[in-house]
């Protein structure tokens, strides 16, 4: 009756611009003789609106069109359905798997509406990320300033990270490996040799924790890492090579040991901690001065601050605020480090100090679910309409990636997929950061290959190492994987060492040092083949649709397409996630002059191997153009 991913029932799909109209059909059966149907569409917030349907013709012998247009008028989520009138009544047609059309249920259609001004940076389309935990990436022999107190520091790059509490029971993750940023700055040709156009640093600033996500001095580089010099000199290099760098932005807390609040006495300055009438006293919220104030995830170590504060609003995002004072250094954007909690007065705010700074800043956030639809303490977030956020982490496709690989049904992977596709706007889904691990998450080699930790704590996960069976298994699978996240839509990204076949459980096993001298160098050479991939096909893969072609047993086939003004011009990957060959024939899948671009000629051998994707590309000439353009792609 009806499909929202296919332009036959509406056009344009996915997400529109504000004033862009929208044509809807549905098609219905001739015995049902309807006399009347309606779209019925709610803005949220207000009150629905109900929409006249046409009849406009037959479908067939025996089913009939019925169609309207509908123009929404500002941003925001309109949520629609169908009501039509019959010989049996009134029927509601509501929102069904993959988008198609049900009678009954409760589910309805999302149409994510932005702000026809809305425009994201173009220079990361089509690139590939790599994250970096400074401390844990690559050390140079350079000397370092003074280094505060309080921090204990490894000889062995390669040993563990310090896990177990100490004497007061508490783990203080005050061991440091002296990873710094000209140790980044030698790694550049590597990391070009990647095919990285990005990189993203986990926070760089002055903090006394080696993750540093206690900031102590939003304004100064932690002394461990370099000096600001250093930063301007790393982002000048990098730039030389094409790669830009993003920093990670700490903006709901600080560190208790900060110049701001300065619970341990360390700095000079009067912090909130010490008196009432500190000038920032102000950004924090105390419920008992002075030890008793609201804390994130009750970590007292790391104190909430009040970001909708003129004060600490002013100081990070006023003309000469933290923000725009290292888009100035050389940054080309920010990671915004739990957005869901920071209030939409902040990240307006915050977004529009980094445009107006640099145009072309990327604000990336993190946001572990559907940002399009996302509530946050009891508000529903404007992330992507429009003044806030570029484009976010894109956990759900990680999800659906690490599903189909361990044994989910393959239509999850669809779905997951397709509704994001769906929900966000093509500027913003283009730029999403594909990423299948952090330092959030367990190492993609150990998910892939390891026993599942579940709930065993640090002592059991400190103990485990892949098998010699389960590495080759996860490395098998890591490649299929791989490939798969590269030609998702959006831009790839990797977690240092991820590619040298790295492994660990929960932090801090995930964030152990990069292992250089004992890399996999055949696994490196992979995700330089996968970076060659994507810039010989950057026409396809930096802003291409996508559309899921089969995804049944345990294959998974999907496309990447564009049209040009003669052409249709494709990317088509068949992938197999099982221990054993999969024949396709059946499949109806068309090889008629498929060019190889990875894996077997499938037009040929009709297999495809364990845990491995053939992909291949197609250039098909467009038949002349017809009246009817809904034709065209479905």
């Amino acid at each position: 009756m009806f499909n929202s991913r296919s332009r036959k029932y509406r056009n344009p799909t996915g997400a529109v611009a504000d004033g862009q109209g929208v044509h809807f059909r549905i098609t219905l059966d001739r015995p049902l003789s309807c006399t009347s149907a309606h779209l019925v569409i709610q803005p949220e917030g207000g009150e629905a609106l109900v929409w006249d349907m046409f009849w406009c013709g037959m479908n067939g012998e025996n089913r009939e069109w019925w169609e309207c247009e509908f123009t929404p008028e500002k941003p925001g989520l309109y949520f629609y359905h169908f009501e039509i009138h019959t010989c049996r009544g009134i029927l509601t047609i509501y929102r069904g798997e993959g988008g198609t059309g049900v009678f009954g249920g409760t589910n309805q259609w999302q149409m994510t509406v932005y702000d026809h001004r809305f425009t994201t940076p173009s220079w990361l389309l089509g690139g590939i990320m790599y994250q970096i935990l400074p401390d844990r990436f690559a050390r140079s022999d350079s000397p370092k300033g003074e280094i505060p107190y309080g921090r204990s520091f490894h000889t062995n790059w390669h040993e563990q990270p310090e896990w177990r509490p100490n004497e007061q029971g508490e783990v203080t993750n005050s061991d440091f490996f002296g990873g710094d940023l000209r140790g980044i700055q030698d790694a550049l040709p590597y990391l070009k040799e990647l095919g990285v156009t990005c990189l993203y640093l986990n926070p760089i600033f002055e903090s006394h924790s080696n993750h540093r996500y206690d900031t102590a001095d939003y304004s100064k580089i932690d002394p461990l890492l370099g000096t600001e010099g250093d930063f301007k000199e790393l982002c000048q290099r990098a730039k030389e090579q094409g790669i830009r760098i993003i920093l990670d932005g700490v903006f709901s807390h600080t560190g208790s040991d900060s110049l701001y609040f300065n619970k341990s006495g360390r700095y000079g300055t009067e912090g909130a901690y010490q008196s009432q009438d500190s000038p920032y006293a102000p950004w924090y919220s105390f419920y008992k001065w002075p030890d008793g104030y609201d804390c994130w995830w009750n970590f007292n170590t790391l104190p909430n601050v009040q970001e909708t504060n003129e004060s600490f609003n002013a100081y990070i995002n006023g003309s000469g605020g933290i923000v725009p004072k290292w888009l100035r250094a050389g940054a080309s954007g920010w990671r915004l480090d739990v957005a869901d909690e920071l209030p939409d007065l902040f990240l307006d705010r915050l977004a529009a100090a980094a445009k107006e700074e640099k145009e072309d800043a990327l604000v990336l956030g993190e946001v572990w679910e559907d940002a399009s639809n996302k509530s946050a303490y009891g508000v529903r977030r404007r992330y992507l309409l429009g003044g806030q956020l570029d484009t976010v982490m894109n956990y759900p496709f990680r999800d659906a990636v690490l599903g189909f690989m361990l044994g989910a049904d393959p239509r999850e992977f669809k779905e997951i997929v397709e509704n994001i596709v769906e929900n966000y706007p093509p500027q913003c889904l283009h730029l999403l950061m594909n990423h299948l691990g952090t330092h959030d998450t367990e190492r993609i080699l150990t998910m892939l290959g390891g026993e599942p930790a579940g709930g065993r704590g640090r002592e059991w996960q400190a103990a485990q190492r892949l098998t010699e069976e389960q590495r080759t298994l996860a490395l098998q699978r890591l490649r299929l994987a791989s490939l798969i996240q590269y030609l998702l839509p959006g831009v790839p990204c990797i977690y240092y060492g991820d590619e040298a076949g790295a492994e660990g459980y929960r932090d801090p096993f995930c964030r152990a040092c990069f292992p250089w001298g004992r890399e996999d160098k055949d696994l490196i050479e992979w995700y330089k083949g996968l970076g060659r991939m994507r810039l010989a096909h950057k026409d396809i893969l930096a802003q291409g649709a996508y559309r899921t072609l089969r995804a049944e047993n345990n294959l998974l086939v999907f496309e990447r397409y564009i049209f040009t003004e003669t052409t249709r011009e494709s990317l088509l990957l068949v992938a197999n996630r099982s221990g054993r060959p999969q024949s396709i024939k059946g499949l109806g899948l068309d090889f008629t002059g498929a060019v190889p671009v990875l894996g077997s000629h499938l037009g040929t051998v009709q297999v495809v191997l364990p845990y491995s994707g053939s992909v291949m590309r197609f250039s098909r000439r467009l038949p002349p153009p017809r009246e009817e353009p809904l034709a065209q792609e479905e």
